[in-house]
């Protein structure tokens, strides 16, 4: 009953969107929406949504699971007729992520080492579909 009465206010609060936002704008929101309410109900703790840095890219959902930082980039598409939503992302985009993702730990004091970055992809239709990849990025390739 509870999960019936989260997708009506997500339906409402998308339909709302949709008049007074651009349509994009709306259905990366309503992607957003569903992809929070998923890592909460996988026992994730988010911290922020939708955090910008001054000049960086927005992080889409920054959030704890157990002792670790998870920065989350939600890509969100109608239908999945050309590939998966992450497949756009790009190397610059990366590289966008982790400056921000950088500014975020030097501002909450927390070390790189606790800290990993995931993509929700999310397809909407009848009835969406999440798929959570986890740890996308190696760390390595951080600095």
């Amino acid at each position: 009953m509870l999960l019936r009465l989260l997708c009506l206010a997500d339906w409402l609060r998308h339909r709302w969107r949709s008049r007074h936002e651009a349509p994009h704008l709306a259905v990366g929101r309503r992607g957003e929406d569903l992809a929070h309410r998923y890592l909460q109900r996988q026992g994730y703790t988010v911290v922020a949504r939708n955090y910008r840095i001054p000049g960086q890219v927005e992080l889409d959902i920054v959030a704890w699971d157990g002792p670790t930082l998870v920065f989350v980039e939600v890509k969100t598409r109608t239908s999945s007729e050309f590939g998966t939503p992450d497949r756009a992302i790009g190397r610059e985009k990366r590289e966008h992520l982790f400056r921000a993702a950088a500014a975020y730990l030097k501002q909450a004091r927390v070390d790189w080492k606790a800290v990993r970055f995931d993509i929700v992809n999310v397809t909407l239709g009848e009835r969406p579909v999440i798929e959570h990849l986890k740890d996308v990025y190696p760390v390595l390739t951080r600095t």
